[in-house]
Formats: structure tokens, C-alpha cells, sequence
């Protein structure tokens, strides 16, 4: 399949003889003779790639990277200036505004290929989707590196190994990295001034963890503790940042990661506020079971957890986490076993109003 490169220039000429530059080597081209022209082809047609001139009647070339920057849809969209100019001030200006690459003009046919290439092969890179390992985690961290033109860190990324029960941070630690969790299981958790516990998270292989503290540039809010013997790969808050500040790209791609988790904590307290204790139990183990991804049979599965950890993910008392359990026994929704509950009817827990 053509990639596809939207050129905005005003000059026929220059237009012209780029477009057909770019067609022979097998682009498909879209053109635009002004900014505001370019901004509209840019949403309706989303290309891959666009290249861009400065100095334009109607709307500049700076415009037109600050307009698509702040949409979604084009905010990602690897970004080259061209220029008749090689002010380093206009240089700078340009790639503050989150260009990616800058051509002088005029300028040869093999440097406008060099430049598109790297660009759509990393902007590929980049938007792949990451995996669950940390190898996944590692291809990520080392593409944005590549994208942003930062200097390789040299030295191995840092995996520590934690028993269970053992605490990972404190609330009020200082932030100095985030974690990647590469086997194990984790819960994060805040304590309030009666001493009560409430979980404001579980998580898994493959998510991260600790990291608003690091974007916020705070100590930490919350504790980290882990479930069951886990390994976590740190990324440093230096290194983190120089991703995230240097490149559009990145930033965007890592908020695209946290978002969803994001979006899920605003359900929780909606849920917190306006339903019963019997409807957040139920909702609480659906999605222990969307958490951790157990295995589902003829609609059961088994979660394994605390009864105290329930209820601090719920909300309330462990008591009246234990009646609504017995509750749901006698109804024959779950069966328990020590910390084991098997859920055997999945969708009576879906299907609960209250």
C-alpha cells in the first residue's frame, strides 16, 4: 500500500516538480497551494506524512503545524518544514512547534527521500502497538529514543525482583521512576486518616505503574505493594521526560497507553457514588476478572483475593463485603474456597441493577 504525503506549498513550480519527485518514487501526493488549504486536506485525508513550506499567503507554515498539533487525529502526523531560509532561529522555532524534520531549499532529490523515509519508518515504529513483555517495553522505550533523536543510554535497563507483600514505594516517597511490571501482580493503594485502606488499583504483566507521580513532578500519593512474587523494569523520571518533552509523537503515544486506565477510574467513582454495596461487589469481581484476564469456562472463573483487599477495592466494611458474598453463595452466583471465589454464573454479576 502507497503511503500517502500531503504537500503544502505555494509556489506552482516548486510544487509541481516535488510532486512528481514524490510520484515516481511510488508516493500517492496530495497538494495544497496555501496553509489553510493544507490544514483542510490534512483532516479530510490524514495523510502520512507532510511536507510543508514556511513562508505562505493566507496561513504559514508554522500555523498550519500548530493547528493539526492540536487535533487528535493530526497531532501525530510526522512533520518536515521546507524552507528558503536557514535561520537557526526559524530552525528552532520549527521544531519547537513539534516538526519533526527541515529541508532548505532547494534541495536534492536523495536528501527529500532520505528525510521522508526516516520519518515514516519511525513514525511506523512508534505507533506500533506495545506488547505485554518487557522486551515489547524495550522495542517502545528504544523507537521513541530512535524518534527523538536522543543519545542511546548505554547502560541496561534496571529489573528489580519483589517477594510478596513487599512494598515497591510509600506515599510520600519521592518519584524518581516508573515502573513496568514484567511477571507478578501488583496493588496500589491509599490510606486515609482513620487508617482505612482503599485500592486504587490492581495491576499486571505489562502495565505501568507510578508514573503520575513522575508527570506531576510530586512525591509519591499512594503505596505500592506486590500481590505475589513480581519482577518491574524501571524507567528513570529522567529518561521519561526527555521522551515525552522531546517529541509529539511519544507524548502522544504514551498518553494513548494511560488513557484508557484513566477513563476507568472516572467509571469507579461514578460507580462508588450512585450504586449499592451488592452492585459494586458484583462489579468489583467482573473486573478483578477483566484485570487479571482469568480464564473464563462455560461462564465461571476463579479470582483469588483477600477478603480485605475486596473491600477496599469496593469501598467499604470487609464485613459487609463478607455478607454480600454469602449473600451470592446462597444464590449459588459464586462458591468459596479460602481466598478462592469462583464465579459460576457470570452473567447474573453483569446483569445486577442493585
Amino acid at each position: 500500500m502507497k503511503s500517502k504525503i500531503l504537500l503544502i506549498e505555494d509556489n506552482f513550480e516548486v510544487r509541481d516538480n516535488t510532486a512528481e519527485i514524490l510520484e515516481l518514487a511510488n508516493f500517492e501526493v496530495i497538494t495544497a497551494e496555501n496553509g489553510k488549504i493544507g490544514v483542510e486536506k490534512a483532516r479530510e485525508e490524514l495523510p502520512d506524512l507532510i511536507i510543508c513550506d514556511i513562508m505562505m499567503p493566507v496561513l504559514d507554515g508554522y500555523g498550519v503545524l500548530h493547528i493539526l498539533s492540536k487535533k487528535k487525529e493530526t497531532a501525530k502526523i510526522p512533520f518536515i518544514f521546507l524552507t528558503a531560509k536557514a535561520d537557526k532561529a526559524d530552525f528552532r522555532k520549527g521544531m519547537n512547534l513539534g516538526a519533526d524534520d527541515y529541508l532548505t531549499k532547494p534541495f536534492e532529490e536523495t536528501e527529500l527521500m532520505d528525510a521522508i523515509e526516516v520519518r515514516i519508518k519511525k513514525s511506523a515504529k512508534i505507533n506500533e502497538k506495545i506488547g505485554n513483555s518487557v522486551e515489547d517495553l524495550q522495542s517502545f522505550m528504544d523507537g521513541a529514543r530512535d524518534l527523538a533523536q536522543l543519545e542511546f543510554i548505554k547502560e541496561s535497563r534496571i529489573t528489580k525482583s519483589y517477594k510478596k507483600k513487599e512494598a515497591i514505594y510509600r506515599e510520600s516517597d519521592f518519584a524518581n521512576s516508573v515502573y513496568f511490571i514484567k511477571s507478578g501482580r501488583v496493588k496500589t493503594y491509599r490510606i486515609n486518616d482513620d487508617g482505612k485502606e482503599f485500592i486504587t488499583g490492581l495491576h499486571k504483566a505489562g502495565d505501568f505503574i507510578g508514573y503520575l507521580a513522575v508527570l506531576e513532578d510530586k512525591n509519591r500519593s499512594e503505596c505500592a505493594i506486590v500481590l505475589e512474587d513480581t519482577s518491574l523494569a524501571l524507567i528513570s523520571k529522567k529518561e521519561l521526560l526527555e521522551l515525552l518533552y522531546s517529541n509529539n509523537e511519544v507524548a502522544y503515544k504514551f498518553i494513548e497507553l494511560l488513557s484508557g486506565k484513566l477513563e476507568s477510574k472516572e467509571q469507579e467513582l461514578i460507580d462508588l457514588a450512585f450504586n449499592t454495596v451488592r452492585k459494586r461487589v458484583a462489579d468489583a469481581l467482573l473486573r478483578l476478572k477483566k484485570t487479571y484476564q482469568e480464564t473464563e469456562e462455560d461462564g465461571q472463573f476463579s479470582i483469588s483475593i483477600s477478603r480485605g483487599d475486596l473491600a477496599a477495592i469496593v469501598g467499604t466494611a470487609k464485613e459487609s463485603v463478607i455478607r454480600i458474598l454469602s449473600e451470592f453463595k446462597e444464590d449459588g452466583v459464586i462458591s468459596v474456597k479460602g481466598s478462592e471465589i469462583k464465579v459460576k454464573k457470570t452473567k447474573v454479576l453483569q446483569e445486577l441493577k442493585y
